[in-house]
């Protein structure tokens, strides 16, 4: 008898399924964008949308509207997703793709362990990421973490997927219960600048957060600055 070929979308179902089977893929991380799919596979971008539907509904893959699709494990239908939500100059959702570019342990310096609630020179996570659109950097954080929540972190082995809190959640087994959020505006640092590729003296958007855990303690500080020109801040309030 002869064996009927498989269909267009099971083989990019399996496709996505070794990536996350092999680990390349982890929970929380952005998979490839439909058009990057059916270029490398050969097919339509119907038929990945008809691949990745499924594997949604199987829960596999969280769809996150105007975002992309990410890895999921746990319930990304919690508060996850709804600390901030970035966008485009016109406010319409946008694919950002991160990119780990230094992480280390550090001493916390008074100020920092302070705002934490942690004695002074406390040993700290200090996780530096650039955001993409489109191979353009357009967003940088800072943050810093309570070393003895994430241990091992540091040790760049460890993939840190695009939707951090995934893997605090996922990995570590810590939950976070809650963020607090200001959002102001910069010139640009001659830093900033430069991981951002944009010219001095230009404005930039900052985000500052803390971000809690159980019993209301802070583990994570953190300091977001992005690109005026090719970024924006939006949020739902219910």
């Amino acid at each position: 008898m002869i064996q009927a070929a498989k269909p267009l979308y099971r083989i990019v179902e399996d496709h996505i399924n070794v990536l996350i089977d092999s680990g390349q893929l982890i929970s929380g991380d952005l998979i490839p964008s439909e058009p990057q799919l059916a270029s490398l596979l050969g097919v339509s971008q119907g038929t990945v949308k008809k691949a990745i539907d499924n594997l949604v509904w199987e829960n596999k893959l969280y769809r996150h509207q105007g975002k992309g699709t990410y890895v999921s494990r746990i319930d990304f239908n919690n508060s996850l997703f709804n600390y901030v939500s970035y966008g485009d100059i016109e406010g319409d959702s946008v694919r950002i793709d991160k990119q780990t570019t230094q992480r280390y342990i550090e001493t916390g310096n008074a100020e920092i362990c302070n705002k934490m609630g942690v004695p002074d020179t406390t040993d700290l996570l200090y996780i530096e990421r650039v955001g993409y659109i489109e191979n353009r950097p357009v967003m940088v954080e800072f943050s810093r973490w309570r070393a003895d929540v994430l241990p091992g972190l540091e040790n760049e082995d460890i993939h840190i997927p695009d939707l951090f809190y995934a893997l605090v959640v996922d990995k570590y087994d810590v939950p976070v219960v809650r963020a607090e959020e200001t959002l102001t505006a910069e010139m640009i640092t001659e830093k900033t600048a430069r991981i951002l590729e944009a010219e001095m003296n230009t404005p930039v958007l900052v985000l500052h957060r803390k971000t809690y855990t159980r019993d209301n303690e802070i583990i994570e500080i953190r300091i977001a600055k992005g690109r005026s020109d090719m970024f924006s801040y939006k949020t739902e309030i219910k």
